[in-house]
């Protein structure tokens, strides 16, 4: 991750330009490593946010909302006191370290003007936040207490001298010219020039070899490297994050990466507002996927069991099914109950039906009209359980069928309140457990929102997220006469197509119906497929049985189409 000492100096000079001067108005704390100032500044108010998670850490100005807790942390509470209504006088970056400095004068409880310093260290598992007395030097407290137990050569404590990370014995990017010698390695560049990233140092290289011969020097690593720094101090940099296939934000910086050309760039008017870009984005993936992982495998072990039971419910009905000998057995026995003889464990007997022997196997405790009415309730008890495993067993269908679709469902979601839902989904059908009372209470309804499209002649599409909306859609908000459309026997989203101005069916271009189709198979298990099949019926046909698990519908009078999954 590129969040280097040159996107630091980026950050510094930006925030130096925006806040300088700046009052702070409010300062919270949404989480327990991370900070969020507001501060009014000569052209308005912003919001500068500062983190030292581990795998996140960062400032930036940020237009993002955050959740406060109902009681400020201790550290935001001195924050509060020694800086809330201070005035920042400078901002810098701390040589050419992950570290920036803010000094701010504030007023303290008698009223004499005191200098404080906020110093942001940005050093992934090592970052911290800390306020420091700039008159005395001495720690007033950080958001992370470094003891003497953890690190002998640099405790983080109020009343302790604040002391700098150890130098490393490295040039400082700043003192790079385009003519400095430097090894032709990345790791050997990262060993040698202090504040760059990996992602830099590959960078520095792809331009120095010859593009025939990559054993001729044609540039030295130096050039590269003084390039991006003056972009920084001209105002030329561009700052860009490279997105993947799957939308995930891969890396940025405030240069171009060669090494992510294949990818999706997209580029921004400032560095905060990159880095805000990147870390969110890819903190609501992680979310997510976090949030996404224990639903996803209690859904996945539901499904596992009912298809455990799938398996049984069939062998019982192909036993059931075969229990024409024990009638057989019954029969042929009264019909020779004068050829067993007492205590016998078998006997042959003719098959009066075609003419064979048959042997039956007899229980040696009781008598042959005994053994006959055995078999008869053999016979019968198999028959009642036909009827029962075949009811049985079309429940365990639906109810495969429902998880399938749940699956499918978190697979695709891709925010937390829309897993929440389905989590809100599964504990109405009872395959998660309820949560707390209270915490209910606190959690509002989420109201259905299914993703709109619109298709090429103006007609909106509406898609459900989950199977609460799949019912909200169908049941509810579709007219009788609009077309709803899902995937034939494959896990997917209901959709349905809004005419409302007197057409029917019958009255849509086939370029329409497969165009629809498409977004009904993108939303599906089978949306990386091709050739997927899709049912499409008016509204009408389509009914919600008594007692039938959330999104779960039958329907007729429908027709199929093929098609290969595409958003419009």
């Amino acid at each position: 991750m590129a969040y280097d000492g040159i996107i630091t100096y980026a950050i510094a000079r930006e925030l130096s330009d925006r806040i300088t001067l700046g009052k702070i108005e409010k300062v919270y704390q949404p989480a327990s490593e991370e900070i969020l100032m507001h501060i009014h500044t000569r052209n308005g108010n912003v919001k500068l946010f500062m983190s030292c998670n581990s795998q996140s850490a960062r400032v930036c100005l940020t237009k993002g909302s955050y959740t406060n807790p109902e009681q400020p942390p201790a550290f935001c509470m001195l924050m509060r006191k020694h800086l809330q209504g201070g005035r920042i006088t400078e901002l810098r970056q701390r040589e050419s370290e992950r570290i920036i400095e803010m000094d701010i004068e504030a007023l303290n409880e008698l009223g004499f003007t005191v200098s404080r310093r906020l110093i942001i260290e940005i050093m992934s598992k090592h970052s911290n936040i800390v306020l420091v007395d700039i008159e005395s030097g001495k720690i007033i407290d950080s958001i992370k207490r470094i003891s003497i137990d953890v690190n002998r050569y640099r405790q983080i404590l109020p009343g302790v001298i604040y002391r700098y990370p150890p130098a490393q014995d490295k040039i400082p990017f700043r003192e790079v010219t385009a003519d400095t010698m430097l090894p032709h390695s990345d790791r050997a560049l990262m060993n040698r020039i202090g504040g760059i990233s990996p992602a830099i140092s590959r960078e520095m290289l792809k331009y120095c070899y010859d593009r025939d011969d990559a054993s001729i020097v044609s540039a030295y690593p130096a050039k590269r490297l003084a390039e991006i720094i003056a972009s920084v101090d001209d105002g030329s940099m561009v700052p860009r994050v490279y997105i993947d296939d799957k939308g995930t934000p891969r890396e940025f910086h405030i240069t171009e990466l060669a090494e992510y050309d294949g990818l999706e760039k997209r580029v921004f008017a400032g560095v905060s507002e990159c880095v805000e870009f990147f870390f969110s984005n890819r903190e609501a993936s992680n979310s997510v996927r976090q949030k996404a992982q224990p639903l996803l495998k209690s859904v996945q072990a539901s499904l596992s069991k009912a298809l455990l039971k799938k398996k049984k419910l069939s062998e019982d009905l192909l036993n059931a099914e075969n229990s024409d000998k024990y009638r057989l057995y019954g029969e042929l026995l009264t019909a020779n109950i004068h050829m067993v003889e007492p205590g016998a464990r078998r006997v042959t007997v003719t098959n009066y039906y075609d003419g064979s022997d048959i042997e039956i196997p007899l229980d040696e405790k009781i008598n042959a009209a005994a053994n006959a009415q055995k078999y008869f309730k053999k016979y019968s008890k198999a028959r009642t359980a036909i009827h029962e495993k075949k009811a049985q067993l079309e429940d365990n269908e639906r109810d495969i069928e429902y998880l399938e679709s749940v699956i499918q469902n978190i697979e695709a979601a891709d925010n937390v309140p829309l897993l929440e839902s389905i989590r809100d989904e599964l504990e109405q059908t009872g395959y998660v457990r309820r949560r707390a009372k209270a915490w209910q209470r606190k959690r509002k309804a989420s109201r259905p929102e299914p993703i709109r499209y619109t298709l090429s002649d103006g007609t909106r599409v509406l898609v459900g997220r989950n199977n609460i909306e799949n019912d909200y859609l169908t049941m509810k908000l579709a007219a009788k006469t609009d077309v709803w459309m899902h995937t034939k026997d494959i896990p997917g989203s209901h959709l349905i197509m809004q005419l409302g101005d007197g057409r029917s069916v019958n009255d849509l271009p086939a370029e329409l119906i497969y165009e629809a189709a498409s977004i009904a198979a993108y939303h599906s298990k089978a949306g990386g497929s091709s050739n997927v099949p899709v049912d499409y019926v008016p509204v009408r046909y389509v009914k919600k049985p008594n007692g039938a698990k959330p999104g779960m519908v039958i329907f007729t009078h429908n027709r199929t189409v093929y098609v290969d999954p595409k958003l419009p």
